[in-house]
């Protein structure tokens, strides 16, 4: 017989146990509920138990820890439902859209997913005449911005669970005399009052054009979800039999409507665990409601964990009294040093000297020290990465989004399609064939180049000839001295030359061919016949690969409602630029889930670091006087205070960056454990001066 269990809320600071106690809390249900008992039923009903159970984690790269912890405690033997509460709703949609097709008149198809920057392109195209038609003027960049953050209040408002009919309300009432557009963008008719109208009427349509085609996106994903699944009696009854118990790990990253589906749980008393860091909230501003949520915490049971990280509890109280009183003259805590430069460039030097001291002298090892910073601009990786690995002391850029058309490796793929598929002539220059054919003749295995850009150089001047139309590679003796390319180099582009030639032809033959088949054909012949590729240029094709699939596959669905059918080359021609616009990017996981875990200094930035639920020995504070550490430390949509359920009102700007702030820093102070370096330059990178919330605490530490 199962015993009845309350449902439990586990709060504390930054590593404080609230993990360990929740993966304690499943064991603990896995084993009341089986009762101890050997024989093969019981056990079987443990099995059924355990995969009945919920658990959600913040964000994926902590899904997959948070996996392997109750993998470990249980010894792999039940089925664990790890998801994010994003995924675990689209999972949901998927699997009981006939629930809402006949309701909302919506295509019996199964539902495609647009990705964010797929979702922007269509948005352009279909927003375009609407934008002419108001006479809203905006230059290319603000034209994206306009549309981004357009998209974004669909998002916004459902994760909050507010009615897409509410939007130009909330804007209204809470911008009034603020209105953003009004100071970034020209209208030649608008007032502030038409402009959030004509907003909600661009996402009204472009809801209902996802609608009519089966399309669903991150924010119609919450909509969905929130306003017309939860709320279905067919669907309350199957989480009712299906799930014993819910799980959820850090619910102060977690958006508003999370709340229906917990107190759905507890109401029907169901075993909760929920764990909530007070000073964690790190995606408040990215859809997160972690006050809102807080409304569940009266219904559980409360443990408070208070045996906090060494650091945190010698400093917290004085970190944040020199907060609340920039002129305090209170000496920081031991372990807090500092390194001052008149110059950002000097600074940068300065400060990877130290770590490349440091690790000579045996004071610590490069996985030890992390290098955090509000923000992270070019001149900084470039001087940091490049002194370190001049060292040889490698650098990690902490979960790097690199644009898709930046890897070479993915150019040359690109050019290939162009030299192979009629009419993209104007995606094909000389440099581009240049660059193709050291790339794609290049052997990893001896790290050697077959057609050095020497080479490469005169074959493109020599062996390609440039059409807009039907660019094509010429046979290798049209170069009258092709015999002093040397026997490998003339070799691999032979191999080149016949398989471009060979490829076209069947692509003639074959219409309509299909551009992910000759992608894979490629990376086939080209790269995994040869390769060792490093990790971050695997991901970037595997990302090649996807987003190809993707691409198609939605275009594939759009085809069946389009009575203008697009031709293939329009298709490419689309696709390309899709790429080389740089919004496709590369995100590859952590290298500790595929190989050893590699001894490397961390470079990140504050909101990566903390999202990661990452943990050092040694903390350098980059450009720790800069104002960036107020504003930039969380990633913030904008809008995103208005969508918060408990406070839809104007909010003080100062208050609230000083409450981020704090804590920043104390869940900072919760990560390190021996040592906080302070760097800071007298001037920027623009050579202002910076005079920061923070700049006390250079004065009151050691100085380096």
């Amino acid at each position: 017989m199962f015993v009845k269990l309350n449902s439990l809320w586990i709060e504390g600071t930054t590593r404080t146990g609230k993990t360990t106690q929740l993966v304690k809390k499943f064991f603990y249900l896995i084993q009341e509920r089986g009762n101890g008992q050997s024989l093969t039923p019981i056990q079987s009903i443990t099995h059924n138990l355990a995969s009945s159970v919920l658990v959600l984690s913040a964000n994926d790269d902590n899904r997959r820890k948070l996996f392997d912890k109750l993998s470990s405690i249980t010894k792999g033997k039940y089925a664990i439902h790890c998801k994010t509460p994003l995924g675990f709703m689209r999972d949901e949609l998927k699997l009981f859209w006939p629930l809402l097709f006949k309701k909302l008149k919506l295509k019996e198809e199964f539902p495609l997913f647009l990705r964010t920057e797929t979702e922007q392109a269509f948005a352009t195209k279909l927003w375009k005449p609407y934008l002419e038609k108001y006479q809203i003027l905006l230059t290319k960049n603000h034209e994206f911005r306009f549309i981004r953050q357009t998209l974004d209040l669909l998002q916004l408002a459902s994760a909050s669970g507010v009615m897409v009919e509410d939007i130009s309300f909330i804007l209204e009432y809470g911008l009034k005399e603020e209105y953003y557009f009004l100071k970034e963008f020209h209208s030649s008719i608008h007032t502030k009052k038409t402009l959030p109208k004509l907003q909600q009427k661009l996402i009204t349509q472009w809801k209902g054009w996802c609608f009519s085609r089966g399309i669903i996106t991150y924010g119609l994903i919450y909509n969905l979800y929130w306003q017309y699944l939860l709320p279905n009696s067919q669907y309350r009854d199957f989480l009712i039999n299906r799930y014993r118990g819910i799980f959820a790990d850090d619910i102060d990253d977690y958006p508003a409507i999370t709340k229906d589906l917990f107190q759905f749980f507890i109401d029907h008393q169901k075993f909760c665990v929920f764990t909530y860091n007070p000073y964690g909230q790190v995606r408040l501003g990215l859809s997160a409601d972690p006050k809102y949520l807080c409304r569940i915490k009266p219904y559980c049971n409360t443990i408070i964990l208070s045996t906090y990280p060494k650091l945190f509890d010698i400093s917290n109280q004085l970190i944040l009294e020199q907060i609340d009183n920039p002129l305090s003259s209170k000496k920081l805590p031991y372990f807090f040093s500092s390194i001052k430069t008149s110059s950002r460039a000097e600074l940068l030097q300065k400060t990877a000297n130290f770590i490349v001291k440091a690790i000579e002298n045996h004071q610590v090892t490069p996985n030890e020290i992390a290098i955090i910073a509000p923000g992270l601009d070019e001149i900084a990786r470039y001087t940091l990465i490049e002194t370190l690995s001049t060292a040889n002391i490698p650098v990690r850029l902490l979960n790097e989004q690199r644009p898709l058309i930046s890897f070479p490796i993915i150019r040359a793929l690109l050019t290939l399609l162009g030299l192979v598929f009629p009419g993209l002539g104007q995606f094909v220059e000389t440099h581009d064939i240049a660059q193709m054919l050291t790339i794609l003749s290049y052997d990893y295995e001896n790290n050697t180049m077959i057609i050095d850009p020497v080479r490469s150089g005169i074959l493109a001047d020599n062996c390609f000839y440039m059409d807009k139309q039907h660019p094509k590679l010429l046979p290798l003796e049209q170069y009258s001295r092709w015999d002093r390319m040397g026997y490998n180099a003339a070799k691999a582009y032979k191999r080149l030359y016949s398989w471009v030639k060979e490829t076209r032809y069947e692509i003639e033959q074959k219409q309509p061919a299909n551009p992910i088949e000759v992608i894979d054909s490629a990376i086939k012949k080209f790269i995994e016949s040869r390769y060792q590729l490093p990790h971050e240029q695997l991901l970037a094709l595997k990302e090649l690969t996807e987003t190809a699939q993707h691409f198609w596959e939605i275009d594939y669905r759009l085809q069946k409602y389009n009575t203008n059918i697009k031709s293939l080359t329009n298709n490419l021609v689309d696709f390309i630029q899709l790429l080389r616009e740089g919004i496709v990017t590369a995100n590859p996981k952590p290298e500790d889930y595929f190989s050893k875990k590699t001894d490397y200094v961390t470079l990140t930035t504050i909101f990566q670091y903390r999202s990661l639920r990452s943990s050092h020995n040694c903390h350098l504070w980059l450009d720790i006087s800069s104002h960036l550490w107020e504003t930039a430390g969380a990633s913030v949509l904008f809008y995103a205070q208005l969508f918060l359920r408990d406070q839809l009102s104007n909010l003080n700007k100062s208050e609230e960056n000083k409450k981020r702030l704090k804590r920043i820093l104390m869940d900072l102070l919760g990560r390190v454990n021996n040592e906080v370096v302070l760097c800071h330059s007298d001037l920027n990178i623009k050579g202002i001066y910076q005079s920061g919330p923070l700049l006390t605490f250079m004065n009151n530490s050691k100085k380096r």
